[in-house]
């Protein structure tokens, strides 16, 4: 059987996951010049917003009708942490020194985990998270496991849905404006706050998607899902270049396929057999971050991160 069609699937499937969570940070960035730290532990409190609201439905609720339930759950439960941060600890430095709420969302990174890991009952260890029934599904030599059916769906809804907000709603084109210049903007009558307000929630809101996604991927959610996962889509934000959302996808579809494809085959490269697969393939992601900087510092789609720092 020829692995590569499935190895492929699967870093787009991972991929997908990623450009979902990046796209919080480049909408953030695009609009406030803020690299949110704090996105990860956005996401991971989404995860267990998803399994809060499937504890407290009835027995025997089904997996179909339960799924939007905890989506709108884990939507609310990461918009709702996400404005609050913006409100209550961002805002206050908003025209302070550039490291101020940088350093403050590090902060709030590890406050929310920790916050889940004393607070929230059994999250010292995994939570498990339902699954969707059925599958697995087979497409020639590809398999597709039930719990990436969701993200299959969900990614490109989500980024069409996102595209015609955008481009075509009066909200969309206030943020438009203010990312390029948010005091021209405001002259012009736009309430900027509010569109960082909006930011920050549209941000939040995919990222709770993908974290119902992570949860029917791996049957689990727990406090520190965030940490690294936040660091990658970070990764792929950079990568497709850091402000344009669009480029956050991208960017994260070719950051799954560039770890996959890395932890599958570089246990088959002469003298590296000892570095093994798998347990490498974390440190992919940095390594594709690092020659991104180094050689194409702008990203696939964006502009220079350092024009805009």
């Amino acid at each position: 059987m020829n692995e590569l069609p499935q190895q492929l699937v699967n870093g787009l499937l991972l991929g997908s996951m990623y450009g979902l969570v990046a796209i919080g940070y480049t909408m953030v960035y695009g609009i406030v010049q803020l690299i949110n730290f704090a996105h990860g532990e956005i996401f991971m409190t989404g995860g267990f917003g998803a399994l809060t609201v499937w504890l407290i439905l009835p027995g025997g609720t089904t997996m179909w009708v339960a799924l939007p339930l905890m989506i709108i759950g884990a939507i609310i439960v990461a918009t709702t942490i996400a404005v609050g941060a913006e409100r209550f600890a961002y805002r206050p430095l908003r025209g302070g020194p550039r490291l101020a709420p940088l350093i403050t969302a590090i902060g709030l990174s590890l406050a929310l985990q920790q916050a889940v890991w004393a607070w929230y009952p059994g999250a010292k260890s995994s939570r498990t998270f339902p699954e969707i029934p059925g599958g697995p599904f087979h497409i020639g030599d590809v398999t597709i496991q039930t719990g990436d059916i969701f993200l299959l769906i969900a990614a490109p809804i989500s980024m069409a849905v996102l595209g015609y907000f955008v481009m075509k709603t009066r909200t969309g084109r206030g943020m438009q404006a203010t990312a390029q210049d948010p005091d021209t903007a405001k002259l012009m009558g736009i309430n900027t706050d509010r569109i960082i307000v909006v930011a920050f929630a549209l941000g939040a809101a995919f990222a709770a998607i993908g974290a119902v996604a992570y949860g029917l991927k791996y049957g689990e959610v727990q406090f520190r899902m965030g940490f690294l996962l936040g660091l990658k889509a970070f990764t792929a934000a950079v990568l497709g270049g850091i402000g344009n959302i669009y480029g956050a996808m991208i960017g994260g579809l070719v950051l799954g396929v560039a770890e996959t494809m890395a932890a599958a085959y570089v246990s088959e490269i002469p003298g590296m057999q000892q570095l093994g697969g798998q347990s490498w393939a974390n440190a992919w992601a940095f390594v594709l971050l690092i020659l991104v900087l180094l050689f194409r510092p702008q990203g696939l789609l964006g502009e220079r991160v350092a024009d805009r720092a």
